[in-house]
């Protein structure tokens, strides 16, 4: 039984130090994708943030522009487009 062991752990050095070996001791090891995947979450959410900012920069700017042209319409500096 021992040599048979002592075979087995032979056969698996090379396929540690092998690409396979280490995807397989750094998914063990908790280095693999999941620490990926957090990292993507969080620059996920910091670009989500970013464009909701942006968004609400952009409506508060359109709601500016409405109320100014609304503003002149009412003082007759634009017409209503209806004239053509």
């Amino acid at each position: 039984m021992i040599p048979i062991v002592f075979l087995i752990m032979l056969g698996l050095i090379p396929i540690s130090f092998s690409p396979i070996g280490r995807a397989l001791a750094r998914r063990i090891g908790g280095d693999g994708e999941g620490g990926r995947e957090a990292a993507d979450i969080e620059a996920l959410q910091g670009e989500v943030e970013q464009l909701q900012q942006q968004l609400n920069e952009v409506q508060n700017r359109l709601d500016f522009a409405e109320r100014l042209l609304a503003q002149a319409r009412e003082r007759g500096l634009l017409s209503d487009g209806k004239e053509r």
